[in-house]
């Protein structure tokens, strides 16, 4: 009798998705801007603070790759300094609206009843007004700054997450897995967090790629608005706002950001994409 060999649900998903060229372009560029945001002290050729009077607005150049800025400072130097800040913004804020939308949605699909009629409220009533406005009328009476963006932007995202993972834990509970440990003398923390939340942690999986495309991109706005990173720090977001100023001058200093900025977002959105396609069951063999 042949035997057939068991393949772990790892080596399923990367068969999976290497078929995905979509998805393998945007793991690519993830990867490209993780080596970046680790090693950016060693891939900045200059300081990305460093002031040179003397080549204010210089294009690429071999000296300078991408050119100047309107202070002389090296353009690809602060892009570099500029993706641990976008990427920090996009994970932290991630993490903090995937525990606050799995903890509600977990235990708003388990207990049910007026917990989950008063989480499912206020979701209802989060999703109503508009995250970006709401953002800005929470840093008007803070100051600003890069952790306070971070919090902000994950305590106003979590509500896609708690539906998500409330519709998951509704169509689990009532599965023979549940009941046989619910029978072992499993209590309902136990249940939760060991046998339901695992099972329901694809759409969350999914969600947090898609995510942090979308932290980065509002982190981009506020600091183009001035309410993110704040100079010196550079972020992709302030160099575009100091940029608008020198587009007849200098069109380096505007498209090159944004571009950073586009491929980023292009990234993860491509990636979070192609994981929702190799891990859902009805796509694949």
């Amino acid at each position: 009798m042949t035997q057939i060999p068991h393949v772990g649900p790892w080596k399923t998903l990367w068969r999976r998705l290497r078929r995905n060229r979509q998805a393998v372009a945007g793991l690519a560029i993830v990867l490209i801007l993780a080596v970046v945001a680790v090693l950016h002290p060693w891939i900045a050729p200059y300081d990305p603070a460093q002031v040179d009077v003397r080549h204010i607005l210089e294009p690429p150049s071999a000296r300078h790759w991408f050119g100047t800025d309107e202070l002389g400072r090296d353009v690809f130097s602060r892009l570099v300094y500029g993706a641990p800040i976008s990427l920090l913004v996009g994970f932290v804020a991630v993490g903090i609206s995937v525990g606050i939308g799995t903890v509600l949605g977990c235990t708003a699909g388990y207990y049910g009843g007026w917990w989950d009629s008063l989480v499912m409220r206020f979701v209802d009533l989060m999703q109503s007004i508009p995250t970006f406005f709401l953002i800005l009328s929470a840093i008007a009476f803070l100051k600003p700054s890069i952790w306070l963006i971070m919090v902000i932007i994950g305590a106003t995202g979590w509500m896609g997450v708690c539906r998500l993972v409330r519709a998951e834990v509704l169509s689990l509970k009532g599965r023979e897995f549940v009941l046989a440990a619910r029978v072992q003398g499993a209590g309902d923390l136990r249940i939760l967090f060991l046998h339901l939340l695992p099972n329901a942690l694809v759409p969350v999986l999914v969600s947090a790629t898609l995510g942090i495309a979308g932290a980065i991109l509002v982190e981009s706005s506020l600091s183009f608005l001035g309410l993110g990173v704040q100079p010196p720090q550079p972020s992709w977001g302030n160099m575009l706002a100091r940029a608008r100023d020198n587009l007849a001058s200098g069109w380096w200093v505007t498209v090159f950001p944004g571009m950073a900025i586009f491929l980023t977002v292009l990234g993860y959105n491509l990636l979070g994409e192609g994981l929702r396609d190799a891990l859902d069951p009805k796509v694949n063999d």
